[in-house]
């Protein structure tokens, strides 16, 4: 029998684990995942009663066969979850489908809301131009942006950075205020150095004339696409979703070593032969899925060309910390038409676009699932995100410092009261949790070139391919991968996912 080893337990390896377990019994499967839990970054952090979304996921695709599995392991609602009873609230059910009250694998049907916050203020994410907008904004900022825009309309600059991409789309002005410093905190780095390629992934298809245009095209009329207003999500975070499925897999055959780290490569001519653990544990392969880091996998493997070696080593990544923390009650109320349990805000993240913080996005828990937290009617269990670099002041600083620090930056911005107290909290950090688009990654078709003189290797996932997948990109890179091995496609298809250049979020 034949070895295919994958390397991680986050959606791509489990994903093409499963695509070849359904397809074919003659494969011995191995996940291999450095971690002791499964999801990678998609994965469910606990904290007592309380659960975090390390990233945030919203369970939402324009793959059928996406939609298909991740219903499958978790069907959709069919009763009202405790917020809607509470509240009374009319939600989107599935006739036959289980009761969230009762029963546990179950994906929720939530409404997407976010925003961003600026001047201690919202602001529609995407931004848009409507008269709330512009009373928030003032006049004078409002006819600034409008100038701007049409300048960038007539004089078009050559994208040659993300700064030229997003000032062609929404103007100098416009660009300042909710791109430029958010984009910074993000990266760690100025627009104007990073690849404009992360834009036409993210933001194709946005632009202050679409902005427009929304306002003034009823709901009804024809648009060429419209964000998405609902997604489904776990009952208790995405992680459930990936260990149901790691369950099914274990059941089906499929080994799955946790807290296995890969180190090294064996080659033989042009194949890798096996797989080297940091215990020493070797395993033999005929197959390989890799979504480990490309970085790390070019120096595992040991045997590229210096040039190529040199790039990959290059390769930037960006790192994020969490801080949970979870209070009474938000200083900040809601003002939207959008009941809540509390009367907190509808969302589930905040995009701050303050520059006197370092805080890059709020999520709400209690709004992805009011099961995430230990008491809705009682409690707000908010995480805090950070972006930034391994082995920075951030990275280093103690846990308790850390969420002082974080507790600090939301009374500052207003978001909760100045004696409000932190009833719990916890510090999370994560690696190599955003493959970025600077450095060398302008010469990165180099490392995929020769990762692709080795027929049996396959990269799936976004730390695999070093791109900014969404969690189903990264499922249909397993997919594809899988049936490229069984001669039912091609690597190039994998290398190709997410590469369409469309927005991530747009509806069919």
């Amino acid at each position: 029998m034949k070895t295919a080893v994958v390397i991680g337990a986050g959606p791509a390896g489990l994903s093409a684990a499963y695509e070849l377990r359904r397809k074919s019994k003659d494969w011995r499967i191995v996940i291999v995942e450095e971690d002791s839990v499964i999801g990678g970054i998609s994965r469910t952090a606990v904290c007592g009663r309380c659960r975090i979304d390390i990233g945030g996921h919203r369970f939402f695709s324009k793959s059928d066969e996406v939609n298909a599995l991740w219903q499958e392991l978790m069907p959709i609602q069919g009763h009202p979850a405790k917020d809607d009873l509470m509240l009374d609230r009319l939600c989107h059910t599935e006739p036959g489908g289980p009761d969230p009250e009762v029963e546990d694998k179950v994906l929720l049907r939530r409404h997407r809301v976010s925003r961003i916050y600026y001047l201690r203020k919202f602001f529609d994410y995407p931004i848009s131009i409507k008269p709330a907008t512009v009373l928030a904004l003032g006049f004078w900022r409002t006819l600034k942006i409008g100038c701007s825009y049409i300048r960038s309309a007539f004089f078009k600059r050559e994208e040659k950075s993300l700064e030229d991409f997003y000032i062609n789309r929404f103007g100098k002005v416009l660009y300042s205020m909710f791109f430029e410093g958010y984009t910074e905190k993000l990266w760690g780095i100025h627009p104007s150095k990073i690849d404009p390629s992360w834009g036409a992934q993210r933001v194709k298809g946005l632009s202050l004339w679409k902005a427009l245009l929304n306002v003034f095209i009823p709901k009804g009329g024809k648009k060429e696409t419209s964000l998405i207003d609902e997604f489904v999500y776990p009952k208790f975070g995405p992680g459930q979703l990936w260990e149901t499925l790691a369950d099914r897999l274990r059941a089906d055959g499929v080994e799955i070593m946790m807290e296995s780290r890969v180190v090294g490569f064996s080659v033989d001519g042009d194949r890798i032969v096996s797989v080297t653990l940091a215990d020493g544990h070797r395993l033999d392969c005929d197959a390989v899925f890799s979504s480990m880091p490309v970085k790390d996998l070019v120096a595992a493997i040991g045997t590229a060309p210096a040039p190529v070696a040199a790039i990959a080593a290059g390769l930037p990544y960006r790192d994020f910390i969490t801080a949970g923390l979870l209070v009474d009650r938000l200083a900040i109320r809601n003002k939207t038409k959008l009941k809540t349990v509390g009367g907190i805000v509808p969302d589930t993240w905040i995009y701050i676009q303050e520059h006197d913080v370092r805080l890059g996005r709020i999520q709400i828990f209690n709004n992805w699932s009011p099961y995430m937290v230990d008491d809705v009617t009682k409690h707000v269990w908010v995480g805090l995100e950070y972006f930034c670099s391994e082995g920075d002041d951030l990275w280093t600083m103690g846990d308790a410092d850390f969420i002082d620090m974080a507790a600090g930056e939301l009374r500052k911005i207003g978001v909760i009261s100045a004696d409000e107290p932190v009833r719990k909290s916890v510090c999370i950090r994560l690696k190599k949790a955003y493959p970025a688009y600077f450095g060398s990654y302008a010469e990165f078709g180099k490392v995929r070139e020769w990762l692709d003189t080795f027929p049996n290797l396959y990269c799936i996932g976004r730390n695999g391919q070093h791109r900014y997948n969404n969690m189903d990109h990264s499922m249909l890179c397993g997919f594809l991968a899988a049936r490229a091995l069984l001669g039912e496609g091609n690597r190039p298809a994998v290398w190709n996912v997410n590469a369409e250049e469309e927005y991530h979020e747009e509806g069919k």
